[in-house]
């Protein structure tokens, strides 16, 4: 080993050989390792240099390119700036232009409104005209003294009554300030809550009356009496406990599909049980009955006092307003609690607390309508003062009543009439019709007692989820969701039973966003000044066609299934079709507030013919509310960008906007198109507001 080198082909660390240290020092020579090292070690360094260089020169380059497109993208936003600044006041003197129509419109409304005020007073039908403040009032006075009329005579009046308040509605959002002054906007609004209260006194005056000839009907297989009277409008059921008998504390009225299950208290008692139902909402506030009118502060004159056993007082409160109350002709319960002064409603004896709903049988109720409790807390409004003694208070900005109301009442019989010989007597009370004053005891388990009620759900109205169950409560002027638990919901026989703790006015109350925001949305011609307006909602595709100043709902079409046949095929004004379908549970109309709820992208294409648009026509607008800009940005982009489309404009309206990339075909039909068509579309699209909600 002492004599060995390494030449030619390196040492035997070249060769892979560990090499130990006392052998490396005992002479042995590895040659040409370390020359070899340092060179490569140079020209990594180089390699590395160069690199580091072109990285950075790429960069600068890449930088000044930024930059010079930055400054060029600039320029051109300034030009865009600038012709955008010179040609704003001649578009909106061309808006303007086109503004023409909507006021031809208005001029035309005003006419035919005045033509038909003519025609209805030529006719002499004995109806009054509602803007008419000595023909209404009249009306009202006369209908007021009638006294002896029973519920069918109550339900021919009461078409009259419901169309004289649409009247008022569709002036009060339709009449422009030129047509009618502040001031009788405020008496109109009046004329509506009259209308109403009046409507409802005289279905108890009805009530009352037919309550004194209760036992000349009595049922032959239970001893008591019982009737239901339908109409397109109302169901009118009541129950008479003539005989008290235990066994007979329950009933269904056959031909509504409404009944209830009383305590054995009360099947012991002389009462009587109405469920009157009416398909409109007289309880609610104005605004949410009519969306578009202001809300009005409840004056102090106006006590809401439908039912005093609900404002939720302790008894002995309870007790002391009835001392103080004096007992007046119960002509007056008045559907939503407003108390006039001859009108009002008297309980003579005292009622116990609403129930209260504890955490267990919220979540209990939850599980049965299969809603998660956290959604149904969310749709409620808690009151200051902590959950166990504050009622939930339902937010009607997001849960309106869908199907009308029903009025569930415990009445006090007046007395019967006695044969007497030849004779027929009766003992006659000026008192008018009374509540039965109930108060919930305890039941045989120990619990508290309840009543339980069966609603058969109206066919002409879509649940697309399970509705709430609210009750009224006129004191507060509010929907509440407490006092009512053990909610079953059957979707398919159309029923919905609960038990509750005293009698109240119940609802079922639906979320008023639930279709929105629209899945798509079209617009597009049919012939000369007529359309159809295509909305696809989360549960329903709705279809109107447009033709001048009418609308008619084409088709509702939920899960492959058409539905609301009632209304579909039946020409009218964009605000009836509104009302209407709103009545019917299709709720496609956002309100101010609704924002609030729900969120808002927004989207448009061009139609010329009728049919779908195609995918790669779609563009995106942004609208600052000063100026529009095309957007280069899709929906399915995966970030937002302010970037323009290429050959894009800023422009000062939409409309503008759109008749850069419009063909000229599309826009000779805009130019061409009626006043009334343009208006009739305008109220559509101003009503859904699909800009916003699609």
């Amino acid at each position: 080993m002492k004599g060995l080198s390494g030449t030619g082909k390196g040492c035997l660390g070249d060769l892979g050989f560990a090499i130990p240290g006392s052998v490396q020092g005992s002479g042995i020579q590895c040659s040409g390792l370390d020359d070899k090292s340092d060179g490569k070690s140079e020209k990594s360094k180089k390699g590395e240099g160069k690199l580091k260089d072109e990285a950075q020169l790429q960069a600068e380059q890449e930088e000044a390119e930024r930059l010079e497109k930055e400054r060029l993208h600039q320029e051109h936003l300034k030009k865009l700036e600038a012709k955008y600044q010179d040609q704003r006041e001649s578009e909106l003197a061309e808006l303007n232009s086109l503004e023409q129509k909507f006021l031809s419109a208005q001029q035309w409304k005003m006419d035919y409104r005045e033509q038909a005020k003519w025609e209805h007073y030529l006719s002499c039908d004995g109806t009054p005209d509602p803007t008419v403040p000595q023909e209404i009032n009249t009306f009202m006075s006369l209908w007021h003294d009638n006294q002896d009329e029973d519920v069918e005579l109550v339900m021919e009046k009461e078409e009259v009554v419901l169309n004289l308040i649409e009247k008022l509605e569709s002036l009060l959002l339709e009449a422009s300030p030129d047509e009618i002054s502040e001031k009788q906007r405020d008496q109109y609004q009046e004329f509506i809550l009259q209308l109403q209260d009046l409507l409802h006194r005289k279905y108890n005056e009805a009530t009352q009356n037919l309550l004194k000839t209760a036992s000349m009907y009595e049922d032959s297989e239970t001893g008591n009496m019982h009737t239901a009277i339908k109409d397109k409008y109302s169901t009118f059921c009541i129950w008479v406990n003539l005989k008290k008998k235990a066994r007979f504390r329950n009933h269904v009225f056959q031909e509504a599909g409404h009944g209830f299950d009383l305590p054995k208290s009360l099947a012991l008692s002389s009462l009587a049980v109405r469920v009157l139902h009416t398909r409109y909402d007289h309880v609610s506030p104005l605004w949410v009955q009519c969306q578009g009118l202001p809300r009005q502060e409840t004056s102090d004159s106006q006590e809401l006092a439908e039912h005093p056993k609900n404002t939720g007082q302790e008894p002995a409160e309870e007790e002391e307003k009835g001392k103080e109350e004096p007992s007046v002709p119960a002509a007056g319960m008045s559907s939503n609690g407003r108390k006039e002064s001859a009108s009002s409603l008297k309980e003579k004896s005292n009622n116990t607390d609403d129930v209260k709903e504890t955490e267990e049988e919220t979540e209990k109720n939850s599980d049965i309508l299969d809603v998660p409790p956290q959604e149904e807390e969310a749709l409620l409004q808690e009151e200051p003062g902590g959950r166990e003694e504050a009622p939930r208070v339902v937010d009607v900005q997001q849960l309106v009543p869908v199907g009308g109301v029903y009025h569930i009442d415990a009445l006090q019989l007046p007395p019967q009439a006695q044969d007497v010989g030849d004779w027929s007597m009766v003992e006659l009370q000026d008192v008018g019709l009374e509540v039965y004053p109930y108060s919930p005891g305890e039941a045989e388990d120990g619990t508290q007692e309840a009543v339980e009620i069966t609603l058969r759900l109206p066919d002409n109205v879509i649940y697309f989820k399970v509705p709430m169950v609210a009750r009224w409560e006129p004191a507060g002027q509010q929907w509440r969701a407490d006092g009512i638990n053990n909610i079953t919901y059957k979707a398919e026989e159309k029923s919905i039973t609960f038990r509750m703790g005293a009698f109240y006015t119940v609802a079922l109350l639906q979320d008023a966003h639930l279709n929105l925001p629209y899945q798509a949305w079209e617009l597009h011609p049919t012939g000369v000044d007529e359309g159809l307006f295509t909305v696809t909602a989360v549960f329903a595709t709705i279809q109107i066609q447009i033709k001048d100043n009418q609308c008619m709902l084409s088709s509702v079409v939920v899960e492959e299934e058409k539905v609301l046949s009632h209304i579909t095929g039946k020409w009218m004004s964009p605000f009836a079709l509104r009302e209407a379908l709103k009545r019917a549970g299709v709720n496609i109309f956002p309100a101010e507030y609704s924002p609030e709820y729900v969120p808002v992208p927004r989207k448009v294409s061009e139609h010329l013919t009728a049919g779908s648009a195609k995918d790669k026509v779609w563009s995106l607008y942004m609208f600052s509310g000063e100026k529009v800009q095309n957007l280069r940005l899709t929906e399915t982009s995966e970030a937002f960008s302010e970037e323009l489309e290429e050959e894009s404009e800023f422009h000062s309206t939409l409309y503008h906007m759109l008749k850069d990339s419009a063909s000229k075909e599309a826009m000779g039909k805009v130019e061409r198109a009626g006043f009334l068509f343009i208006d009739s579309v305008y109220q559509l699209l101003l009503a859904t507001r699909v800009l916003a909600y699609s």
